[in-house]
């Protein structure tokens, strides 16, 4: 009788044990699935509405398309705060989850691109230079565009571009007293300083120092440097190009070339320092920190990584690499880059396919939400030339597409046909002048971080 009640016993204990096993798991399961209902909060920037969903920019300049929103009434260019469920997934564009409300937002313009970046400091005053500025000067700002053959002063006057971007048939055979002269004459007709940019990279690339009056020889490539005297030496020649270019009035450099190719026949090879990562890691931070004595901001260049591709001047090169790939071999020279206090990354034509298969990077959203999410980029992202070959198929307006993708400057040579594009861009509802602000507000921002606006209106 003694073993028959100890085996009910146990019988009743286990059963005991199992409903308390079975009570706990379905009270995580509930919990759980409160969880994923629960309600969040995101602020942003409305990109474009239409009858089954809604797609919005963040303050991080990351990208989300939300359906199922036709009975919301909002417009492109409205900050708004979006009640939804669920969870959102920074690393895709479309999310699975639910809009409940929203509401529209009127926080200043500052505060929403509040992002304690780089530039952050010098947001307020960005803001009040902004508010006294007309829309087509806004439109001008976000343009840095290639040195016209004719009507450079009147067009610049009448446009007011954010900058000039300077190549070797505007330096040849010039004087270093033409080139200063030529320069002033640009800034003393813009109401806003503008940035004067080269690509002076050294050895193939060279605009400013292939004149002999400019420099008693071009530079020599990042490989040449490194073969000779190693990260000191790229340090010292980084010092010596500085020193020449704010001399001139230069002020930007679409440089260094951070790209990883170690495969001497693809077409970006001679112009990288032809290193592993790591090499070329410890070459972007040696440069991005070597500029900083100087007034000359450097550009990390061509964002994600051109790897072994083809030429996008005239050809679309499709990136073929797995996701996992350029993280761990293309992102780290750009990530290095970035901690060093980089104010710059320009942005290739590639289409990266594991990243967005349909567009080029300077195009893709996806490509931007990288760059500003998993590399915490708060500074200036710019195009490469959007009049290159390889994007002329893949939007019939690129820099409409350039801004929604998250762009901040862009590189133009048709540039009358750019800001027609804007315009009618703006007139159709596709672009809202509020799109153009905060692009704006951070090319000023840069502007007052290396000291070019010294007052607060001019």
């Amino acid at each position: 009788m003694d073993k028959k009640r100890k085996l009910l016993f146990v019988i009743i204990f286990l059963v005991v044990v199992l409903v308390l096993i079975y009570l706990f798991i379905v009270r995580n399961k509930e919990e759980n699935k409160k969880e994923d209902i629960q309600t969040n909060y995101l602020k942003a920037t409305v990109l474009s509405v239409s009858n089954d969903s809604i797609t919005v920019k963040d303050g991080s300049n990351l990208i989300y398309t939300f359906d199922s929103v036709n009975d919301f009434d909002l417009t492109p260019g409205e900050t708004v705060v979006l009640e939804y469920t669920g969870v959102l997934d920074k690393n895709v564009q479309n999310q699975n989850i639910s809009i409940v409300s929203y509401t529209v937002d009127s926080t200043p313009l500052e505060t929403k691109l509040s992002d304690n970046g780089i530039f952050s400091k010098f947001y307020k005053m960005a803001e009040m230079k902004l508010d006294t500025m007309s829309l087509d000067e806004k439109i001008g700002q976000i343009l840095l565009v290639r040195v016209p053959d004719k009507n450079k002063i009147n067009d610049l006057q009448k446009y007011q571009f954010g900058g000039y971007l300077l190549f070797k048939r505007d330096f040849e055979s010039k004087t270093r007293s033409e080139v200063v002269s030529m320069i002033k004459e640009f800034q003393d007709n813009s109401k806003i300083p503008l940035l004067i940019a080269v690509d002076e990279e050294g050895g193939s690339v060279v605009r400013v120092s292939s004149n002999p009056n400019l420099a008693s020889a071009p530079f020599k490539s990042s490989q040449e440097l490194y073969k000779e005297g190693g990260f000191d030496l790229i340090k010292k020649d980084t010092v010596n190009k500085s020193n020449l270019l704010q001399g001139l009035g230069i002020n930007v450099n679409l440089a260094p070339v951070v790209d990883v190719a170690t495969d001497p026949s693809s077409y970006i090879y001679d112009r990288t320092i032809g290193l592993d990562t790591e090499k070329t890691s410890e070459f972007a931070k040696t440069v991005i920190e070597a500029s900083k004595n100087s007034k000359v901001s450097y550009t990390l260049k061509h964002f994600p990584g051109y790897g072994d591709n083809i030429d996008t001047h005239t050809n679309q090169a499709i990136d073929e690499r797995p996701y996992e790939t350029l993280l761990s071999d293309s992102l780290p020279p750009f990530e290095a880059g970035i901690e060093a206090g980089a104010e710059a990354i320009l942005v290739s034509h590639n289409i990266v396919k594991s990243i967005d298969s349909e567009n080029p990077a300077t195009l893709s959203a996806n490509i931007h939400n990288l760059l500003r999410n998993k590399l915490n980029f708060t500074g200036v992202i710019i195009t490469d030339d959007l009049s290159m070959q390889a994007i002329s198929e893949y939007a019939e307006s690129p820099v409409v597409k350039a801004i929604l993708a998250g762009n901040d400057l862009l590189i133009v040579t048709d540039y009358e046909q750019s800001i027609n594009d804007i315009k009618n861009a703006l007139n159709d509802g596709d672009l809202e002048e509020e799109m153009l602000d905060d692009m704006v507000l951070r090319i000023l921002a840069w502007k007052y971080y290396k000291g070019m606006i010294i007052d607060n209106i001019k």
